[in-house]
């Protein structure tokens, strides 16, 4: 397969790597970005978190809470200056209110009534696409839900009151004092938009990623020349660590790193009067997995000049 400047330069681009290795990577994997990207990773050239890191949507995430449940949701604009629009965040704001209503699916929160103009919300936001003159989406949304205790809400870097780039919601189950419940649960909220885990649990964490991180360690393992036995043990050592750096109650609590997610959760059952447990959280960031269409305008004028 013919490895073009464009294909080289997104990779560097999502890897972090230098250009003779990403071009080598892409030779030696036909093309695949994401088999490069793992070849280059298994070298110790590129880290995992690399190719994640660009995101190219605007727009806002808007959080609501009420009684036992919280929303995300994200809504996208074309542009940063429309998400600084009074009426784009009036918008966003009524949307996370009204997916309160709903079961939490966007489905659900586009055909549910928007109180201000008596139209389903999907209508709403057409019209507004009218109004404020740019295209919008309402691109995802999450709804949790506890049967006694409260879903703590966390806005990072908020623009307006519970609107932002990077929304967490964490529900916790208890019996407990509910504003002590709630400030614990603040604190996760808070990790959770820091660290970025992957699962509640270690058992929880998809077993395709898993799979994916040992074939990596495995590679990795090998290029010791050690024997099979030693680089078995070396893989499940890896293996555990990794299980601890994605799993939210196991990751070190970034208030207190000497403690884990789920030892300070504990230790907060003493000033709640209860038992808690961490039921689920969701963290939606702005335009997270959206990669805008790059032009290259030097390639372009060359296209152009060429007739």
């Amino acid at each position: 397969m013919n490895i073009t400047a464009q294909m080289v330069k997104e990779l560097r681009e999502k890897s972090g790597a230098g250009m003779m290795d990403c071009k080598k990577a892409l030779a030696e994997t036909n093309g695949d970005m994401e088999a490069a990207i793992d070849w280059l990773r298994a070298k110790g050239i590129a880290k995992a978190d690399k190719k994640a890191s660009r995101t190219a949507a605007e727009g806002l995430v808007g959080v609501a809470s009420e009684g036992t449940k919280a929303v995300v949701v994200e809504l996208n604009s074309e542009t940063d200056f429309v998400a600084r629009n009074d009426k784009f965040q009036d918008l966003v704001a009524g949307v996370a209110k009204v997916a309160l209503t709903t079961d939490g699916s966007v489905e659900a929160v586009s055909a549910a009534t928007y109180p201000a103009t008596s139209k389903p919300v999907g209508d709403t936001i057409k019209d507004a696409v009218a109004t404020i003159g740019e295209n919008m989406a309402l691109r995802r949304t999450a709804l949790l839900t506890v049967s006694d205790g409260v879903v703590a809400t966390y806005m990072h870097n908020a623009v307006a009151t519970d609107l932002g780039k990077l929304g967490v919601l964490v529900a916790l189950e208890s019996t407990g004092d509910k504003d002590k419940l709630n400030a614990i649960g603040r604190q996760v909220a808070m990790h959770v938009a820091a660290t970025n885990p992957l699962a509640l649990t270690s058992q929880d964490v998809d077993a395709t990623v898993a799979e994916r991180e040992r074939q990596i360690f495995i590679e990795q393992a090998r290029e010791s020349g050690k024997p099979e036995n030693i680089i078995e043990k070396m893989v499940e050592g890896r293996m555990r660590k990794f299980y601890e750096e994605v799993a939210l109650l196991s990751q070190a609590f970034v208030m207190n790193p000497d403690h884990t997610v789920g030892d300070a959760v504990k230790a907060a059952e003493a000033e709640v009067g209860a038992p808690i447990k961490v039921t689920g959280f969701v963290r939606f960031a702005l335009g997270e997995g959206i990669e805008r269409e790059e032009t290259d305008f030097a390639a372009e004028v060359a296209a152009v000049a060429k007739g």
